[in-house]
């Protein structure tokens, strides 16, 4: 087994990072019609919608770093139409007609990216090969039963199903696997080739992407950065988790960590022993959520929640890495496979996502001061970034759309906690939803402290 001090001693490297383009930092001051703040996902699919509309359109990109360099560039590279909360808990605050609508669009969503990337030429190793969420216990097995169960209820009989043991393990050969939830509406990508391409095609459609511009004040018309400013009558805040170090927002999302490994390239007979010889995306149902895809190139990419909520929302680079929690992220992917205790990691990142007080993405806009904005996918925002962008289009050019209806559309979530209470609470349902995968390895029976949390915040 890989040394765990030479774990440790691997950099802070995300798999998808390639050297940034060489792009300018805004000096001096800018007209534009419409004026973005972050180069990451969200920024770059409504840049790029609002130009195929509209090419005459005067689009500015701002990003205190590159594109990229947030959790566009730091994700386990899943494009799936998993929306954070139950749908009850979206029926709960719009209807049941809402939610469905909503896991309708996410389900096309999937199939949207796979269409633009095609359609542009975007090299993301785009593969629709859909989710598989293992039950690897007894209590695993009966909550992936009453998933399947619930889904068929609430009106969506061909959302996920059930499958037996002998079925997921041909599919994932872990270990202990009693069954599973299957869904086909998920793909997996090469995130750091997305948002690379994504940035390539909106400058080739006239987009302008400023990188080392740190923006200062956004307001109604204008941008300001200490060495230049952009004047727009659209502003959009594109900045997921990094809205929480802006004056006016620190309170509505908050960063939390997810750690990642990627090991090297998997030789192919030992893939195909492991039933991984495909590029489906998979994990089981612990309530501490772990992710994996096989890449293009054969490497095994697995990462983990676990890391701590900082305080005050605190964002670091030395937050990426946290030995402790890689070491256990290592340890549940040698779990899922034995195998693979020899195999050498080479590299080890992570990142903040962005997470509302009631855990439900939103998008924004107001015409009246054209202003706008979207995020908090808390940790799904591969795909529902891209919704985002056509839904902010349809907001911005007023259009009459479904989507506009749809209920994460102007959703405002409540205010998270001050300090204090905010770093005891979230750090707490963080050992919660450890202790609840701690209490089903003992009672082999589904978690109360877990099902507890899950009424609590409504995230499934």
């Amino acid at each position: 087994m890989q040394a765990m001090e030479e774990l440790s001693r691997l950099p802070n490297r995300p798999l998808w990072q390639a050297p940034a383009k060489q792009r300018a930092a805004l000096e001096g001051a800018v007209e534009a019609d419409v004026a973005i703040v972050g180069a990451g996902y969200t920024g770059l699919w409504t840049a790029y919608y609002l130009l195929k509309d509209d090419p005459a359109l005067r689009v500015v990109l701002l990003d205190r770093e590159h594109v990229g360099f947030g959790a566009s560039g730091r994700n386990g590279g899943w494009a799936s139409a998993i929306f954070p909360i139950s749908l009850e808990k979206v029926a709960s605050f719009a209807s049941r007609g809402a939610a469905l609508d909503l896991q309708a669009a996410m389900n096309e969503t999937v199939d949207e990216i796979g269409r633009v990337t095609a359609a542009e030429g975007i090299d993301a190793d785009y593969a629709k090969e859909g989710f598989l969420s293992l039950a690897r216990s007894a209590a695993q097995a009966e909550r992936a039963q009453s998933a399947v169960r619930s889904s068929v209820a609430f009106g969506l009989p061909d959302q996920v199903r059930y499958i037996g043991a002998d079925e997921a393990v041909t599919r994932v050969g872990a270990t202990d696997v009693r069954g599973g939830v299957y869904t086909p509406h998920c793909a997996t990508i090469h995130p750091g080739k997305l948002v690379r391409g994504l940035a390539e095609t909106v400058e080739s459609l006239g987009a302008r992407i400023y990188h080392g511009t740190p923006v200062t004040d956004i307001a109604p018309g204008a941008v300001t950065t200490p060495n230049g400013s952009v004047r727009a009558r659209t502003v959009i805040r594109a900045t997921e988790a990094y809205s929480s170090q802006q004056p006016g927002a620190r309170r509505a999302v908050i960063p939390l960590y997810s750690l990642v490994l990627a090991t090297e390239p998997l030789d192919a007979g030992l893939r195909a022993s492991l039933n991984l010889d495909h590029r489906m995306a998979f994990n089981d149902m612990r309530h501490l959520r772990v992710y994996a895809q096989v890449t293009e190139e054969g490497r095994l990419v697995f990462g983990g929640r676990g890391a701590p909520y900082h305080f005050n929302s605190r964002i670091a680079p030395g937050f990426d890495t946290k030995d402790s929690v890689h070491h256990k992220v290592f340890q549940t992917l040698t779990e899922f496979f034995p195998q693979l205790a020899d195999v050498r990691v080479t590299h080890r990142w992570g990142g903040a996502l962005g997470v509302a007080r009631d855990w439900c993405p939103s998008i924004g806009y107001d015409p009246e001061t054209g202003m706008g904005w979207a995020g908090n996918y808390v940790g799904d925002g591969v795909a529902t970034s891209n919704l985002a962008g056509r839904i902010l289009r349809n907001l911005i050019f007023r259009r009459d759309d479904a989507l506009e209806r749809l209920p994460i559309v102007n959703h405002r979530s409540p205010s998270w906690e001050r300090e204090p209470f905010r770093w005891f609470g979230v750090n707490l349902g963080l050992a919660a939803a450890a202790a609840g995968d701690a209490e089903e390895r003992f009672t082999d029976r589904p978690s109360k402290v877990a099902g507890l949390l899950e009424k609590m915040t409504g995230a499934h």
